[in-house]
């Protein structure tokens, strides 16, 4: 698999990563990730598949939920998988939550194999959304379950306006200084801002075939918990 400019610069900056994560969130990200975990446990699923799972932290969460469940992650980044692995196999649970290298826009497997597919902070670097959607309901089995979690815009006064000054402005230089990678941490921003808003992703999850969507704003919309089903 040839690495995409995104699977490059998520390389680079996997060293940092996690660190950065929970620093520049305050480490909200990890309360999100539980929420995400806890919402995908509700249907007992036997079998998860874990789009750009990234380091595996929701991966590791959902199997921490969810030891009935066969886990696979699966991202683009094989630094960043590297990094996954050695957090599964420290936690003794690299035969439940078995990591892969891949592109969501062409999944090898099967259609109607998984109960739930999640994704988490990763659906928004999706090279072609619209493809990695359909192919999130092609491996869904019929009344399966897709549960996102993704960044987002506040609306409300004055969260936007102390939220963009945040987003635009200081995250950029923080995480520039921490990772020494300017485009990777003025590329989030960006790539939120370009993010269709909730109700557009609604609907674009329904057009795919993902159907009874909801959209749960987290801490005053900073990120959103989508969730759809098969029918």
């Amino acid at each position: 698999m040839s690495a995409t400019p995104i699977a490059a610069m998520f390389d680079r900056i996997s060293p940092k990563y996690d660190a950065l994560n929970h620093l520049l969130s305050l480490n909200i990200d990890k309360v999100w990730r539980q929420k995400t975990a806890k919402t995908v446990t509700k249907s007992q699923p036997k079998t998860i598949l874990d789009l750009a799972t990234g380091t595996a932290d929701l991966a590791i969460a959902l199997a921490k939920r969810n030891p009935q469940a066969h886990i696979i992650g699966m991202d683009i980044s094989e630094k960043m998988l590297e990094i996954g692995k050695a957090k599964t196999t420290k936690q003794h649970i690299e035969n439940q939550v078995e990591l892969r290298l891949g592109d969501a826009a062409t999944l090898p497997f099967e259609s109607n194999s998984f109960d739930a597919v999640t994704v988490a902070f990763g659906v928004r670097n999706f090279e072609n959304l619209e493809q990695g959607l359909s192919e999130i309901h092609r491996v869904l089995k019929p009344n399966g379950r897709a549960v996102i979690l993704e960044f987002s815009m506040p609306e409300r006064f004055p969260i936007k306006q102390l939220y963009a000054l945040y987003f635009k402005h200081l995250l950029p230089a923080i995480g520039k200084a921490v990772s020494k990678d300017g485009n990777a941490y003025s590329y989030l921003p960006m790539s939120v801002e370009q993010f269709p808003k909730p109700k557009d992703f609604l609907r674009m999850l329904a057009e795919k075939g993902l159907e009874n969507g909801m959209a749960k704003p987290l801490s005053f919309g900073i990120a959103t918990l989508y969730t759809a089903e098969k029918q």
